[in-house]
């Protein structure tokens, strides 16, 4: 069923159940006023006969009296039942009740009437009851009535048909009004589907809910753009990055070709370059995935010492750093993260690089963990003001690392990462010369029995 079958269906429902409700509501209060208009007559007509009599002037009024053995002593044609002889001997109150006489049917109200009550209607003898009493029957034609109700039942009938078939044309029309809006931004979606041109932007709109959508739609257009945008970028980066290890590796390689011409040291050399272009090509590659990777990492979450953590990394960092005399020294304290353990390592792990690629041959690298942060400072050239709002962006190498190894990816990771795990990183000029660089992870308290190493 389309949405708008449904949205007609659902205002004809609507009007289907207030149309009956008024209807039923209608025809009970009507019914209830003529029938009370009726009891009222009776009950008039019953206390005219016990003070002054003449009750048989009230036309289409019926009325016959029984004794407490429920005999009758005035007789109009009325049917006597237990309840009636009841009333008639325990003197209880009075009721009404519907009966049929001689096809019939009649309204009828039974009244008691107490022992020694004088009782006088016209063209009949007074009667006196003893005790215990008797009862008065007074009856009269509901047959008006119930023509009346029968008319106004199909006269209700009638309308609420007909409020029916209107509700039905105009919940189609509400819904034919209602729906252009929602039809032309249907079309305007469908044809960004079909072009795949996420440049396009729709109407804004109004306030109102559709204009809601529009904005929210063009929000996801922006992002998709930017998305896109940003794709596109990464491949023509990585492309360019490629270019010059894959050329180098080329060369090399054609350079194999004639390898009985080359001496044993420049057989170590061309092999000591192959290595490290391959190298090169293995860590862009891995910067690469990790990138793509972004977010969409798998939610494994887990609950760990930052501390430890950047221990850890620091030993490996100082097996790399052995060979040029570059020290490492951490002042740490027990501080507890949650979050993806493996990401925040490769982050730690290319800060400590990247630290040690511009710190000169036997200087120390100052490491300090405490509070959720992670902050490194080398010695090295420091950063120059033009390129530190470039530093955290992918392929971004300043003027002076383009004759340095590397891709320019080690710190846009730290960045994702950083996002990924709801911190920030930041980098700076650290007092006296060099670069400093501050990786802020949230802080959560320890819980009893949270893992930690053995020997804590």
């Amino acid at each position: 069923m389309t949405f708008r079958a449904r949205l007609v269906l659902a205002a004809t429902v609507a009007v289907v159940f207030a149309v009956l409700l008024a209807s039923i509501g209608a025809y009970l209060a009507t019914r209830n006023a003529l029938i009370n208009s009726v009891d009222d007559s009776l009950v008039a007509t019953a206390g005219s006969a016990l003070t002054s009599g003449g009750c048989c002037h009230v036309v289409g009024i019926t009325p016959q009296v029984i004794d407490s053995n429920g005999t009758v002593l005035l007789p109009g044609g009325l049917p006597v039942d237990n309840q009636i002889i009841s009333v008639a001997q325990s003197q209880s109150m009075h009721f009404f009740t519907d009966v049929t006489v001689h096809g019939v049917e009649v309204r009828e109200l039974v009244t008691p009437l107490p022992a020694g009550t004088q009782v006088e209607f016209t063209n009949s003898p007074a009667l006196s009851l003893d005790p215990p009493g008797g009862a008065l029957q007074l009856a009269t034609s509901i047959t008006g009535i119930n023509d009346e109700l029968g008319h106004l039942g199909l006269a209700l009938v009638a309308i609420a048909i007909a409020g029916i078939l209107l509700a039905v044309l105009l919940g189609w029309l509400v819904a034919r009004t209602a729906l252009v809006p929602l039809d032309n931004l249907t079309s305007s979606v469908e044809d960004v589907a079909d072009t795949t041109d996420v440049s396009k932007r729709l109407d804004a709109g109004g306030p109102d809910e559709l204009g809601r959508l529009r904005r929210a739609f063009n929000r996801m257009l922006a992002a998709l753009e930017h998305s896109r945008e940003a794709q596109r970028q990464l491949v023509l980066d990585a492309a360019h990055e490629l270019r010059t290890p894959l050329t180098s590796l080329r060369t090399n390689l054609e350079v194999v070709r004639r390898i009985d011409d080359l001496s044993e040291t420049d057989r170590a050399v061309l092999v000591d370059d192959v290595l490290t272009q391959m190298q090169e090509l293995t860590t862009l590659i891995a910067d690469l995935a990790e990138l793509a990777r972004g977010d969409h990492r798998p939610q494994q979450v887990a609950f760990f010492r930052l501390d430890e953590l950047v221990e850890d990394a620091l030993n490996v960092a100082a097996t790399h750093g052995r060979s040029r005399g570059v020290q490492f020294a951490l002042h740490s304290e027990p501080t507890w993260v949650e979050g993806h353990h493996d990401g925040v390592v490769r982050a730690v792990g290319n800060l400590l690089d990247n630290a040690l690629k511009w710190s000169p041959d036997g200087a120390v690298v100052e490491v300090v963990c405490a509070d959720g942060d992670v902050t490194v400072r080398d010695h090295g050239p420091g950063i120059a003001p033009d390129d530190l709002p470039h530093v955290f962006d992918r392929f971004y190498r300043a003027p002076a690392a383009r004759a340095l190894p590397g891709s320019g990816l080690g710190l846009a990771i730290v960045a994702q990462v950083a996002r990924a795990e709801g911190g920030e990183v930041t980098a700076g000029a650290a007092p006296g010369g060099g670069a400093v660089l501050r990786l802020r992870l949230p802080v959560v308290t320890p819980s009893a029995g949270a893992p930690g190493r053995a020997d804590d």
